[in-house]
């Protein structure tokens, strides 16, 4: 198995191939989602060969944006079972990632203590800091595929979201849920002022 192969693949490919339109699901996405992994995982203890599976499907997750826009996750699982055998990985292992992909899929449904690290990655940002601006660069992004058009729909979408949405690992939950609380009310404060 050579998982250092395997990402400078994906990355490669991410880079070149990624649409410039997918302002969110970008390279700096995909980045951001594998340096959240493992900042997670550390301290759920995972280690080993489950660590190297989870980095694997974060770097993965959104792949499938190379090759279509809708049921992405279906479109990376497709590239990790093509690609990740010439990288040295098995079918229990490679099933094992796609199981984690397909858990990212709105509404979030992970059915293992990995997949639920990875859900918790790919929206780690709503808890942070820079909730705001990573949140623009899917406002951009949407709009520019004709989901919404206005800043208020954006709004409304995002609190539907975020009323939603949950952390699955007891580590996001402690350290991310409160600001996503925050901002939460921040943004129906918005659309209170924003008729």
């Amino acid at each position: 198995m050579d998982p250092q192969a395997a990402r400078t693949y994906i990355l490669a490919k991410l880079r070149a191939e990624l649409p410039h339109a997918r302002t969110y699901h970008s390279l700096a996405h995909t980045l951001d989602v594998y340096a959240s992994v493992m900042d997670i995982a550390e301290q759920e203890g995972v280690t080993g060969e489950g660590l190297t599976m989870l980095k694997m499907a974060a770097l993965y997750h959104d792949a499938g944006f190379t090759v279509q826009d809708l049921d992405h996750e279906e479109a990376g699982c497709r590239i990790v079972r093509e690609k990740l055998p010439e990288f040295g990985f098995n079918s229990d292992q490679i099933e094992l990632i796609c199981e984690m992909i397909m858990s990212t899929r709105i509404p979030q449904s992970p059915r293992n203590k990995l997949a639920r690290i990875l859900c918790d990655a790919d929206l780690d940002y709503l808890g942070r800091a820079d909730f705001v601006m990573i949140g623009n660069t899917l406002f951009d992004e949407m709009r520019h595929y004709g989901v919404l058009k206005t800043e208020r729909e954006w709004n409304e979408l995002q609190v539907r979201f975020l009323e939603r949405h949950k952390y699955f690992t007891v580590t996001n939950k402690r350290s991310r849920e409160d600001l996503k609380q925050q901002h939460l009310v921040k943004v129906k404060h918005w659309l209170e002022h924003n008729p």
